[in-house]
């Protein structure tokens, strides 16, 4: 009986315009047999350019990326372990597969029709790295029915089943595609074919040089960081002897401000007392004037007798 995973490992291994046509086709052939099935293929979603083209090298590149893949288990397996030497030599490794395998990728895709852009290398070696450094993202390139990209830091969970064609796919492996002795079904008009191991008799001296070249930006990195790390903490030194004089003047200001608020108290007081004898004296001053008056007129009174 046929099963979708079986379904989809043929639609998955197609050049990425065969992909939909063909998809349908299948639906409308599985109609009559199983609707559920027929229905199930019609949903298959067709893959990015970058989910694809990891697709093939799944496909026609089974050596390399299962040496990738065991790359990554030995790289998860010494962060584990705290195995410092082994996790430094592990990850320039890391970073040389990928880059090569990315390299690989690319030109079996301008070979087949398609351009790999610079975005979507990034997305094909973000993918092939996130396989590296998690378990689940490697059994989910392993399937070969990416349907998207994806990334992991293997920091936190990567929700591996929204990027395939199935949730049942996690686990499935994908048929390696034969490219010798035998004519590729899924191979274009033109003859050509994906993916095929290729011996590189400069593999080390190009890994060698690979390291060196990761080791020398890696020092630059470091430099730089370094550069930036003493930059901010003589930032930090100036900004806390400027504090240290600001919190001084604060204290100053504060004395003169209390001083002041004394000084305005007392003066308030002394206006007080001020106003105070003013009043009293222009009352004394009322009753003079009075006493006056009243004496002027006593004796005005003894003029005229």
């Amino acid at each position: 009986m046929t099963t979708l995973l079986e379904v989809a490992d043929r639609l998955y291994g197609l050049p990425l315009g065969d992909f939909t046509p063909t998809r349908d086709a299948r639906a409308r052939e599985l109609r009559t047999e199983d609707r559920a099935l027929s229905a199930a293929v019609k949903a298959l979603r067709k893959p990015a350019t970058a989910a694809w083209v990891v697709n093939q090298l799944v496909r026609g590149e089974t050596e390399q990326v299962d040496q990738l893949l065991a790359v990554g288990d030995a790289l998860r397996e010494a962060q584990r372990s705290m195995s410092a030497d082994e996790l430094r030599a592990l990850t320039r490794q890391r970073r040389q597969v990928t880059a090569a395998v990315t390299t690989r990728a690319r030109a079996v895709a301008r070979g087949l029709g398609v351009k790999v852009t610079g975005p979507v290398a990034d997305q094909v070696e973000a993918t092939l790295t996130a396989a590296m450094v998690d378990a689940d993202c490697a059994a989910g390139v392993r399937s070969g029915l990416l349907v998207t990209p994806l990334a992991s830091t293997g920091v936190g969970s990567t929700d591996v089943a929204a990027a395939l064609a199935a949730p049942e796919a996690l686990g499935f492996a994908a048929s390696a595609r034969e490219t010798e002795g035998v004519e590729d079904e899924d191979a274009g008009a033109d003859g050509r074919h994906g993916l095929h191991v290729v011996p590189d008799p400069d593999a080390h001296l190009k890994a060698v040089a690979a390291a060196d070249e990761a080791l020398a930006e890696a020092e630059e990195q470091l430099a730089a960081a370094t550069e930036e790390e003493t930059a901010a903490r003589e930032e930090v030194a100036q900004l806390e002897a400027r504090g240290l004089q600001l919190q001084s003047e604060l204290e100053e200001l504060r004395r003169r401000v209390a001083a002041t608020e004394t000084a305005a108290e007392e003066a308030e007081d002394e206006l007080a007392d001020a106003e105070e004898a003013a009043a009293e004296a222009s009352r004394v001053t009322g009753t003079a004037t009075a006493d006056r008056d009243a004496a002027q007129a006593v004796r005005a009174a003894l003029d005229e007798e």
